[in-house]
């Protein structure tokens, strides 16, 4: 880990009021998709929540009667964000059905780009998604650009900005306010006049994040190129296919150094600005160790040697249940059903994804029974979030070492205990740690797979045949968790397929139990300073770094007709 002295932060404790009533977040922004939170709030702390998406997804009746290898290239349309996810989880399902063994080199060229989304996705989430939530921007004005620098610098050892650097985005800051063109931070809860109360970085620290968001957009382009060495473009990959990987280019000089180039600047500042900016953050917001809390956790893990075997993945997988770390149970997919209760769908009792169904039943907006179109996954009939989180915890209870020694390291520069991880702060100091897990172990597969090439090993692709029936399943470790396809072959054409997405997860409604989803519990018992300005929802909400284009897609309500769209 990275990082020279933890930062001396008073511990303050976030406001509430003495409301009493409803508030609704709709939509909930800076999220991909269409997302609505509706509690109801007693004495200034939410006593019932529910998550609602508002639109449908009707990927699993597009794919119906389709060539089972088309399904990649449909999947990760449902979003355009982790669209590579989809594309593996697609791939992987078919590679299971027809069962096809695929080279090492195709398995080490997958690992790679899916490293390079996990660190393209979180920081992209960290700087640009996530961290308005914490950080006012307003506040830049009063800061001292010499302090914000010695500050800065403090973090890491690396760092070497001077306080003209931050004075240029002081500078910057004051000439967008006083414009009134705010672009991103039109309507930010901070700007109303006499700021908000839960906002409490110093003004420097304020400073140093709002320069570090500015850089991170551009080294996310990076980032993002860094996928698109192996994957021929990005978003909507193009180089998986069943039995392997079909990018022969990545095997030259030209496209290794290109790789290791990006890679190298991408995992540095990692290492130099994302970690130590997470660390100084969280250091004044240690009140968020108690909110947020969750009960249960699933991991399917990910990076494999075996892409049949769960148990060969680096970050292993496991579920954990009622917040126990002294014990991990193996992750059973068998146990897993979506339930339809208090969705928009027409009723049936739980189903495994196999024999799962997709029969849209709209009632209206604001109905209690049915609220969501999600369904609600759940793990042996428990509610259970999946994300970086529900990883960590399984690899820390696992003993996995770069993992332990990673969240070691955290709790005792934010001198916390483990109980802290369970928490909206938790959840996004997870989300670091499983990206600095990751960047460093992609050295590890790089070199691989450069060793397997010098040794002759060019092999990428293996011949298979398609069956006239099967069934299969992929997992993916998507960057917001627990990802998995489900097909179903009849005469060599999909006659079922089912996506069990992480935002279904962790963002699904009530089940057949009337059990709250993930982020319903997490919500549960938030303080809120300012109903009109709930800048509390919004923390832990986008802790979970929502997609709910995995899990939506557009219908008319009153015809059920799926629409299309011409972009002009």
């Amino acid at each position: 880990m990275s990082g020279k002295k933890p930062v001396a932060a008073p511990v303050k404790a976030t406001p509430k009021s003495s409301y009493n009533g409803p508030v609704v977040v709709d939509p909930v922004t800076r999220i991909e998709g269409h997302l609505r939170i509706e509690v109801e709030v007693e004495n200034g702390v939410v006593a019932d929540v529910r998550s609602s998406s508002q639109l449908f997804r009707g990927l699993e009746i597009i794919l119906k009667g389709r060539d089972p290898r088309d399904a990649q290239h449909f999947t990760q349309r449902s979003c355009g964000v982790c669209t590579y996810t989809h594309a593996l989880a697609s791939t992987r399902c078919v590679d299971n059905a027809v069962g096809v063994k695929i080279p090492k080199n195709a398995t080490l060229i997958r690992n790679l780009v899916l490293a390079a989304q996990f660190m393209h996705d979180h920081i992209v989430h960290f700087y640009h998604l996530h961290a308005l939530d914490w950080v006012n921007v307003a506040n830049v004005l009063n800061a001292d650009p010499k302090k914000a620098a010695s500050l800065s610098n403090s973090l890491n050892e690396n760092r070497k900005e001077s306080a003209a650097d931050f004075a240029a985005v002081k500078d910057t800051v004051k000439a967008l306010i006083e414009s009134g063109q705010l672009g991103p931070f039109t309507n930010a809860y901070f700007l109303r006049e006499g700021g908000h109360d839960a906002y409490y970085l110093p003004a420097e620290a304020d400073l140093m994040a709002t320069k570090h968001y500015l850089d991170a957009l551009k080294l996310q382009v990076k980032a993002a190129r860094l996928m698109a060495v192996f994957g021929a473009k990005n978003p909507h990959t193009q180089f998986t296919v069943v039995g392997g990987v079909t990018c022969y280019e990545a095997m030259t000089e030209a496209r290794l150094k290109e790789f290791t180039d990006l890679y190298a600047e991408t995992s540095a500042f990692v290492r130099n600005f994302y970690i130590p900016d997470l660390l100084a953050v969280a250091s004044f917001y240690k009140d968020w160790a108690g909110i947020g809390k969750t009960t249960n956790f699933n991991a399917c893990g990910e990076f494999p040697e075996d892409e049949y075997d769960l148990n060969s993945r680096f970050l292993p997988q496991g579920t954990i249940l009622n917040n126990d770390i002294s014990k991990v149970y193996d992750f059973d997919p068998t146990q897993i059903e979506e339930h339809v209760k208090y969705s928009w769908y027409e009723y049936g009792s739980p189903k495994h994804p196999y024999a799962g169904e997709t029969k849209p039943k709209y009632t209206k907006l604001g109905d209690k029974e049915h609220y969501s179109w999600m369904k609600a996954p759940r793990l042996d009939g428990k509610s259970t979030e999946v994300g970086p989180l529900a990883q960590v915890l399984v690899a820390f209870a696992r003993g996995h070492k770069p993992v332990v020694d990673a969240v070691n390291y955290v709790l005792k520069y934010l001198n916390v205990g483990p109980e802290a991880l369970f928490s909206t702060l938790g959840r996004t100091a997870a989300r670091g740690i499983e990206t600095l897990v990751i960047a460093n172990q992609t050295q590890v597969w790089l070199d691989e797979f450069k060793a397997n090439i010098a040794s002759g090993d060019k092999e990428i692709y293996t011949e298979w045949e398609m069956p006239d029936e099967a069934q299969g399943v992929g997992f993916v470790n998507a960057p917001r968790g627990t990802l998995s396809h489900w097909i179903d072959i009849k005469k060599g054409k999909i006659s079922n397929f089912q996506l069990v997405v992480p935002s279904t997860w962790n963002l699904g409604p009530r089940d057949d139990s009337g059990v709250m989803g993930p982020v319903e519990e997490a919500l549960m018992g938030t303080p809120i300073f300012d109903p009109m300005r709930p800048v509390e929802i919004l923390r832990t909400v986008h802790s979970y770094d929502p997609c709910i284009a995995c899990g939506v897609h557009v219908i008319d309500s009153k015809t059920g007709q799926t629409r299309k769209f011409r972009i002009l």
